[in-house]
Parts: C-alpha cells; sequence; structure tokens
C-alpha cells in the first residue's frame, strides 16, 4: 500500500475523474499530484494497470478498483491552485507498485469519504434450479 513519506501531512481534497463516470473518486491532493505523474507516465508509454484504494471511514467497508488504460478519458481535478513540489522517492514507488500485478493502492488516509460516492452492489438474484423430469423410454 502506497504511504506519504510525510504522514500526517495537512492537505486539500481532489478529484479524479474515471472514464466517463459521473463518480468522483477524492483522493487527497498531494497524493493525486503524485498519481498523475505515476499515471500520466504509464498511459503515454500505452500501458494499462489498476488503481486500487481501501475505503476510508463514512463509506462501506472494503475496497475499489479501476483499470487505466490509454483509451480511458481522466480529470483531474486540484482543490489547490498551485502545484505542490513533489517527492521523487514517493513517485519512484508508485511506478514499481505501478508495474506490479497488483497495480498502486492508495491507503484510507488518502480517500476523502465526503467526495467519493461508495460503490454499492445490485443485489444478486438467486438463480432457480432448473426441473429435471425423467424422459419415458420409447
Amino acid at each position: 500500500m502506497i504511504r506519504d513519506p510525510r504522514p500526517g501531512y495537512a492537505s486539500s481534497v481532489g478529484t479524479l475523474y474515471s472514464g466517463h463516470s459521473s463518480v468522483p473518486i477524492g483522493i487527497e491532493d498531494r497524493a493525486l499530484a503524485h498519481l498523475k505523474l505515476a499515471i500520466t507516465t504509464k498511459l503515454r508509454r500505452g500501458e494499462s494497470f489498476t488503481l486500487s484504494w481501501t475505503h476510508p471511514e463514512g463509506q462501506a467497508r472494503g475496497r475499489s478498483s479501476i483499470w487505466l488504460n490509454p483509451a480511458m478519458p481522466l480529470r483531474f481535478v486540484f482543490d489547490e491552485p498551485e502545484a505542490r513540489e513533489l517527492d521523487r522517492d514517493w513517485i519512484e514507488e508508485l511506478m514499481r507498485s505501478a508495474n506490479s500485478s497488483g497495480g498502486i493502492t492508495l491507503g484510507a488516509e488518502h480517500m476523502d469519504s465526503s467526495v467519493h460516492e461508495p460503490v454499492t452492489q445490485p443485489a444478486v438474484q438467486p438463480v432457480a434450479e432448473p426441473v429435471l423430469r425423467p424422459v419415458a423410454a420409447a
């Protein structure tokens, strides 16, 4: 799980919009700035990968993942108007993670429960068992 090298660093919350979804993913600005660089580098190279996160308090327990690929539209919206200085070690950690089979995973401390809508699963309807009847011999 990717962790900010400066724990407890107060920050504003930005949003990531993926694909054609109108549901924003709230990610604190500092993490989003680092993610933007890692994501755009991978996509510019034509590489696909996953981005996963654990749900923060206030959301349904669990985690979510999205598949990122070069054909998917993305929009990064930052709360702060000025760009921050980026941490090279953190970017390298994100890139290593993106290259792994598990992709990038953010912790709940990077997510904002007031921005991202919880993912709800549709109710699963039980499948009716087929009725088998013996066939009469001819």
